[in-house]
């Protein structure tokens, strides 16, 4: 190699500190990597096989579930408890005491959810 300053080989920027690239270094501009279009097999779609009627019978089959644990829950918790609401006083059994405090108490929240569902709809009339 010729210490000429013309025969000298430029700096290379990939390189790290101030060496130079030999010619075969060098980096060459290269050709973006050839893309190719996934070849897909055509599937048979299924139709949905759901229907109101369906999805009728799926929420009857996991209420009447529900009932049955509900039942056995009751069953279970016979024992009885003497409960005193404002002037009420009566006496119950455990499990139907919990099922009635569980059920107001869902009431109560659909209540408060029904009247932010009407405020809600006020606002977007407006």
């Amino acid at each position: 190699m010729s210490t000429n300053a013309e025969h000298l080989p430029d700096r290379d920027p990939a390189l790290p500190d101030d060496r130079v690239a030999l010619p075969d270094e060098r980096t060459t501009p290269q050709a973006p990597p050839a893309t190719t279009t996934p070849t897909t097999v055509p599937t048979k779609s299924r139709k949905s096989l759901s229907s109101r009627a369906g999805n009728t019978w799926v929420g009857l089959i996991a209420g009447a579930l529900i009932l049955i644990v509900l039942l056995v829950f009751i069953l279970q918790n016979l024992d009885q408890v003497y409960v005193s609401l404002f002037f009420w006083h009566f006496s119950l059994p455990l499990g139907v005491a919990v099922l009635l405090s569980v059920i107001g108490g869902a009431l109560v929240m659909a209540l408060v959810g029904g009247v932010r569902i009407l405020q809600l709809r006020r606002a977007a009339k407006k």
